[in-house]
């Protein structure tokens, strides 16, 4: 046996008679840190056709006038006619992340085998911090064209619904229920397009005013449905069936006197992701430079494109 003396002065909590307190921690690190949205994760999503990514729209079928489409069935002139279509294209974007890993201090924390775990957990929390920054950006991309890029950033969805025309506004003493429902309503009796919302998305602090509202007025409790595994929402009973009412802290609102809180009424069918080569984020390991640490790049390429922008997607702007 061989004896060695410590000095545990510098380290220890206590020194006394029979007792040695030393530093330990628990093992799992607290962590309740703000990952990913749900919106990013029900959208569609589809491989980019290239860069940018084309596809056509289809905006008027032939349909003729009763004066047209009606003839003598023994003098038939028929009317010629033919659909619209438009060609449009999204152009695909980069988000990037890199995390590094020390050499020396991957070896220190291996060998005291306190956090054995931790260079897989950071690695994948910089993947979901990548995808939290994806999913902020899929409704405040500050880009705005999708024709004619301005920025390195997406054009979000809110951008893309505000400038397909589609807003409207539910005054301090008007229902914000009666408004949303209304809206609603004139989406679905559009005799052009086969509207169907499928989701209606806010800020919880909105979506709290709903419920308050449904409370107060009607001594109504709204039902819960289920929008992914496990995580259950109150829903909204529409002319477009029940809407999921989806709480996103992603979405912006202004508090004041009166403030402004939107709601988006979308067709989740509509709003598709362009991906390139994997929709989700992938992780590259660079070689090892002098310093010796290990190099994590995370890369994410593609780009969010609402369809039917000016009509199958409304914003609405509720002040209070």
């Amino acid at each position: 046996m061989k004896g060695q003396f410590v000095d545990l002065y510098a380290s220890a909590d206590f020194l006394g008679p029979g007792a040695i307190e030393v530093d330990r921690y628990q093992t799992e690190i607290f962590d309740i840190v703000r990952r990913r949205g749900a919106f990013g994760q029900r959208i569609k999503q589809v491989p980019a056709t290239g860069h940018p990514s084309r596809f056509f729209e289809e905006t008027a079928i032939n349909a003729p006038t009763a004066a047209q489409a009606f003839v003598d069935p023994r003098n038939i002139v028929p009317v010629v006619g033919s659909p619209t279509r438009i060609e449009l294209a999204v152009p695909l974007k980069a988000l990037v992340s890199q995390l590094n890993y020390n050499l020396f201090d991957l070896e220190v924390t291996a060998q005291q085998s306190q956090f054995a775990y931790l260079q897989a957990k950071d690695l994948a929390d910089s993947v979901d911090g990548l995808l939290r920054t994806h999913d902020v950006a899929l409704w405040n991309g500050n880009d705005t064209s999708l024709s004619s890029p301005t920025t390195t950033q997406y054009f979000g969805v809110i951008g893309q619904i505000v400038a397909g025309g589609n807003t409207t506004t539910i005054g301090t003493t008007a229902s914000i229920v009666d408004g949303i429902k209304t809206t609603i309503a004139n989406m679905v009796a559009s005799s052009s397009y086969a509207v169907r919302p499928t989701a209606i998305y806010s800020n919880p602090v909105l979506l709290d005013l709903i419920d308050r509202e449904m409370k107060a007025s009607f001594n109504v409790v709204l039902n819960t449905v289920e929008i992914t595994g496990g995580f259950r929402v109150k829903a909204l009973s529409t002319q477009a069936g029940e809407l999921p009412l989806i709480p996103d802290w992603a979405i912006p609102y202004t508090p004041g006197s009166p403030g402004t809180y939107p709601a988006y009424i979308v067709t989740e069918d509509l709003i598709e992701y362009h991906w390139l080569s994997d929709p989700n984020p992938r992780v590259f390991k660079l070689g090892l430079p002098n310093a010796l640490t290990q190099q994590m790049v995370v890369v994410k390429f593609g780009a969010p494109v609402v369809k039917g922008a000016n009509f199958a997607h409304y914003q609405v702007n509720v002040q209070r």
